[in-house]
């Protein structure tokens, strides 16, 4: 897999500036040539020293932790900030937490774990399951932030709505080159679409070409470009991947398969802080966008208005009726198919055991039920 080249907000016009998502669930796990083994005696040499995260906590317990987040520090990564300003990850035993910002080439969590400059990383099945896949990559996936895909096609009602897989014909549909052609393709193969039917327009991360009208539907974020359009006062009509067949989880908690073995205590203190700070951001959007805006992504020009707005999105991603039963990041033995399943029409034959590892999890909720608030 290769990591497409790097984004650059420059080009996108200031009401629209897209600091919310990270876009593409397939940005490339970075591995290229230098392999699995190469980043492993890089991590060897190099340890898991961060370099642009904030936040500490005691120098007791599991020392300090890196985090690579999977975007820019926005409010995608709200759970983080609170773990971090009320001192749950210290009270866990963690010292300096290090978030680890996302966007860059080089950055990609899988990469990151396997050199071991991050002993945790965000990112999703459609990554990490081809870097094992492909790469014999010693990655497990130990927890969801996302329950649900939030991709989708973002359309406008004062133009061309598209509401369903059948007004795709004869549409032109903005999809971004690299990673995010993969993923449209299993959405139409989930569909049974032919791509013959409609026109497929090579776009970047700007979606005021469904605002101008050079496309009629767009690929986007479910918690990003569909509020961005409604902030030019348009209307926007989405089609969510997650109920047309692409059920893929995000967020996802990826470590090594050696750090589950030799540090399956440290990785349950970790889940337990973020469990917490992730229902404080819950609970609290507009804390979680103030985060954003003012601390964690203060040089990124983000708008508090927005970022609340995403928040409260987000949360609908977060929190579903199965995490209210069971936890927040659980996935249900038939989420893991779903999810199987759907890799399998990307093109990622992969066995559920080989990607996921949620006995953790369990753990944690098991010895503190609590934990579970509903």
């Amino acid at each position: 897999m290769n990591a497409p080249a790097p984004r650059t907000r420059t080009a996108v016009p200031a009401r629209l500036a897209l600091p919310a998502s990270r876009r593409s669930l397939l940005r490339g796990v970075g591995l290229g040539a230098l392999g699995v083994a190469a980043l492993a005696a890089c991590g060897e040499e190099s340890g898991a020293a961060g370099t642009s995260g904030s936040g500490s906590g005691g120098a007791e317990g599991f020392g300090d932790i890196a985090v690579q987040l999977s975007w820019i520090k926005n409010i995608e990564f709200a759970g983080e900030y609170f773990a971090i300003e009320r001192g749950y990850y210290a009270e866990e035993g963690f010292g300096t937490v290090d978030l680890l910002a996302g966007g860059a080439a080089g950055t990609a969590a899988e990469a990151m774990v396997l050199s071991r400059r991050a002993q945790v990383g965000l990112s999703a099945p459609t990554l990490t399951a081809p870097a094992i896949v492909n790469e014999g990559a010693p990655l497990k996936i130990i927890g969801a932030t996302f329950q649900l895909n939030p991709f989708c096609l973002v359309s406008v009602e004062e133009r061309t709505p598209v509401r369903t897989v059948e007004d795709l014909a004869g549409k032109r549909i903005g999809v971004q080159t690299g990673g995010n052609e993969q993923i449209f393709a299993g959405f139409c193969t989930a569909n049974g679409v032919d791509p013959s039917t409609f026109t497929i327009v090579p776009v970047q991360y700007d979606p005021s070409v469904v605002a101008s009208g050079e496309v009629d539907a767009f690929m986007a974020y479910l918690t990003n470009e569909p509020i961005l359009l409604a902030g030019q006062g348009l209307t926007p009509v989405t089609l969510g991947f997650a109920e047309q067949g692409l059920p893929f989880v995000a967020e996802t908690f990826t470590v090594l398969q050696s750090t589950i073995d030799e540090q399956r205590d440290m990785l349950k203190a970790f889940l337990r802080a973020e469990v917490r700070g992730w229902t404080d951001a819950v609970a609290d959007p507009a804390e979680s966008a103030r985060l954003a805006v003012e601390v964690y992504g203060a040089d990124l020009d983000l708008e508090l208005e927005e970022q609340t707005a995403e928040a409260e999105a987000q949360n609908e991603l977060v929190v579903t009726d199965d995490t209210r039963a069971n936890g927040l990041f659980t996935m249900t033995e038939e989420l893991v198919q779903e999810n199987v399943e759907a890799l399998a029409v990307i093109g990622t034959d992969i066995a559920a055991e080989q990607l996921f590892d949620l006995t953790l999890l369990e753990e944690v909720y098991a010895e503190d039920p609590g934990l579970i608030t509903g």
